[in-house]
C-alpha cells in the first residue's frame, strides 16, 4: 500500500462518522485557535507599549525617587519623596552638566474630575512649560502649560481627548469651560491631539496642571513624582546619565553612589522592562491555552481507541490477506494526523479571526506571528503522532484469528 492510498483510505474511513470526527477534531481547533489568539494579542499589547515608549524619543532619561538603602533594606524606586521643583532646575542650570538640553519635573496623582452632571476619575500630572517638548505633546487647540501659570498657581488645565469626551462628550472644544478637580475649579486652556495608549501610558486620559499648582493646592506636597531628563542626542545618554547622577549625589549630600536616594532610568531600560512583563504575561496565557490542546489530544486518543475497536474484524481481515503490521499503525496515524491537521488549520484561521477582532475592539496593532503559525502547525502534527500512536500500535498488535472472531 502506497502514501496516496493510505491517505485515501483514512479519509475514507473518517467520513463514515463525519460527527464523531467533527467533535474530535474541534479540541484541537480551539487549542490551537487559543494559543495563536493569545499569542497574537500578547505580542500586539508589546508592540503597543513599545510604540508609547518609543514616542517619547531615544534619548530621553527619567529620574525616580527611591532606591536608597534604609535600615539595610533597598527600596523601590518610586518609593520615596527625595525629589524636588529645585531638583530640576538645578539639573537645566548647572554647569557641570554639558549634555542636558531640557528637563521637566512631574507629580502625578488620581483624583475625581468633574464638569456639570459628568465626572471621571483620571490621571493629574502636575508639570512645567518643558514637559511639552520633552514628552512630545500636541495641541488640537488652545496652549499648553506656561511658565507664568507655574510661577503664579495658576488654575489652569489642559485636557486630554478622552477626559473630554467624558466629560463633555465626542467632538466637543472645551476651551475656557470650567471643570472642577478635587472641588477646585480650573480653566481649561487646551487640548493635546490624540497619543493612544493604555494604563499608565495613556496620554489621552490625562489632565494636565501647573506642578505648583498641584503641589501646593491639589495635593499638599513639596516634592515630585519624576524628573524627565531631555539629553542633546543619543550618543551622549550614558554621559547624561552620569552627569546627572554625580549632581544630584552632590545637592543630596551622598559620597557613596550605593546609597542614591534616586535611580535613573534610559527609555531601552522602560522599554526592556516592559517587554519582560508582557512577554511573561503572553507566556503564561498560551500555557494555560495550551491545556486545552492536551485535552483536545486525549480526544483524539479517544476517538481512535473507538475506531480500532469498531473496526477490529476489518483489521483481523486484513492482516489474514497479507497486511504488515507497519501497514496498519500507518493507516491509523494516518488517520489521527488528519484529524489534528484539519483542525490545527482551522484553529489557525479562528485564532487569526478572534486576534484580528479583539485588536480592533481594544485598539491594538493586528500581529501574526510566522512563530506561532509554525508552532500551530508542528504541534497539531505531533498531536496527532502522539496521541495515535497508541491505538495504533493496539490495532496492529491484534491477532488476525481473534479480530476476526470479534462480535
Amino acid at each position: 500500500m502506497d502514501f496516496s492510498e493510505t491517505l485515501q483510505s483514512a479519509s475514507e474511513a473518517l467520513t463514515l462518522n463525519k460527527l464523531r470526527t467533527a467533535l474530535a477534531t474541534l479540541g484541537v481547533v480551539i487549542g490551537i485557535g487559543a494559543v495563536i489568539a493569545l499569542i497574537s494579542l500578547g505580542q500586539s499589547s508589546q508592540k503597543a507599549v513599545e510604540a508609547q515608549i518609543q514616542s517619547l524619543g531615544s534619548n530621553l532619561l527619567t529620574v525616580m525617587p527611591g532606591a536608597q538603602t534604609s535600615g539595610g533594606v533597598r527600596q523601590a524606586a518610586g518609593g520615596a519623596t527625595t525629589l524636588t521643583y529645585e531638583d530640576a532646575k538645578g539639573i537645566l542650570t548647572s554647569s557641570q552638566i554639558t549634555t542636558v538640553q531640557n528637563v521637566s519635573a512631574e507629580l502625578s496623582r488620581r483624583a475625581q474630575v468633574t464638569a456639570g452632571r459628568n465626572n471621571t476619575n483620571t490621571q493629574i500630572l502636575g508639570v512645567t512649560p518643558a514637559y511639552q517638548e520633552v514628552r512630545k505633546i500636541n495641541l488640537s487647540s488652545g496652549s499648553f502649560i506656561t511658565q507664568r501659570d507655574v510661577d503664579s498657581l495658576s488654575k489652569v488645565a489642559v485636557l486630554g481627548p478622552q477626559v473630554v469626551t467624558d466629560l463633555f462628550g465626542e467632538g466637543a472644544n472645551p476651551a475656557g469651560e470650567t471643570i472642577r478637580i478635587n472641588r477646585m475649579a480650573f480653566r481649561v486652556v487646551g487640548i493635546t491631539t490624540p497619543k493612544g495608549g493604555s494604563g499608565f501610558l495613556n496620554q489621552d486620559d490625562m489632565v494636565f496642571v501647573p506642578l505648583t499648582t498641584a503641589q501646593k493646592q491639589l495635593f499638599g506636597v513639596d516634592y515630585v513624582g519624576s524628573i524627565s531628563v531631555e539629553a542633546k542626542n543619543e550618543k551622549v545618554m550614558n554621559q547624561a546619565r552620569d552627569e546627572v547622577g554625580y549632581f544630584l549625589l552632590d545637592r543630596h549630600k551622598l559620597s557613596d553612589p550605593a546609597q542614591a536616594d534616586f535611580t535613573i532610568f534610559s527609555q531601552e531600560d522602560v522599554l526592556g522592562a516592559a517587554s519582560q512583563v508582557t512577554g511573561t504575561f503572553t507566556a503564561l496565557l498560551s500555557g494555560i491555552a495550551a491545556i486545552s490542546l492536551l485535552v483536545g489530544g486525549i480526544g483524539i486518543m479517544n476517538i481512535m481507541f473507538v475506531t480500532v475497536t469498531e473496526r477490529t474484524r476489518e483489521i483481523g481481515l486484513r492482516k489474514a490477506l497479507g497486511a504488515k503490521k507497519k501497514w496498519v499503525i500507518t493507516q491509523f496515524l494516518a488517520e489521527s494526523v488528519i484529524l489534528t491537521s484539519a483542525g490545527g488549520i482551522l484553529g489557525m484561521l479562528l485564532g487569526a479571526i478572534l486576534s484580528f477582532v479583539i485588536a480592533q475592539f481594544i485598539n491594538l496593532p493586528f500581529t501574526i506571528s510566522l512563530s506561532s503559525v509554525f508552532l500551530a502547525v508542528g504541534v497539531s502534527g505531533g498531536i496527532g503522532i502522539l496521541f495515535g500512536w497508541y491505538p495504533a500500535q493496539k490495532a496492529a498488535n491484534l491477532s488476525p484469528i481473534e479480530a476476526l472472531r470479534y462480535e
